[in-house]
């Protein structure tokens, strides 16, 4: 009896070891670090852009989240008053969408 319970802790130390030994990836690794997200002034545009959309108040509209698609244009994704919308808004604060998520 006591040698399986001498063999358990010894794979139970063993595996526990090997949870603590991994790496962390480098941060240029990370996916977080790969998306670009809209600069603060772009994400405020379309909150603007989707208050008169959703028929509330500037204030009431929060950006919620943001990804570029390409080198010129980000979405922002926002919740109006808890309705959720998604803006199209290029490097130059031309919104070219707003359309309620679905």
């Amino acid at each position: 009896m006591r040698t399986i319970h001498l063999a358990a802790t010894t794979l139970l130390t063993g595996l526990a070891a090997a949870g603590c030994s991994s790496t962390a990836p480098e941060p240029q690794d990370m996916a977080r670090t790969t998306v670009q997200t809209a600069p603060a002034d772009l994400q405020l545009t379309c909150a603007s852009a989707a208050a008169t959309s959703a028929g509330v108040d500037a204030d009431k509209v929060l950006p919620v989240g943001s990804s570029q698609l390409d080198a010129t244009r980000y979405q922002v994704e926002l919740n109006a008053s808890g309705q959720r919308y998604t803006c199209v808004v290029d490097n130059m604060g031309t919104v070219t969408s707003v359309q309620k998520a679905a």
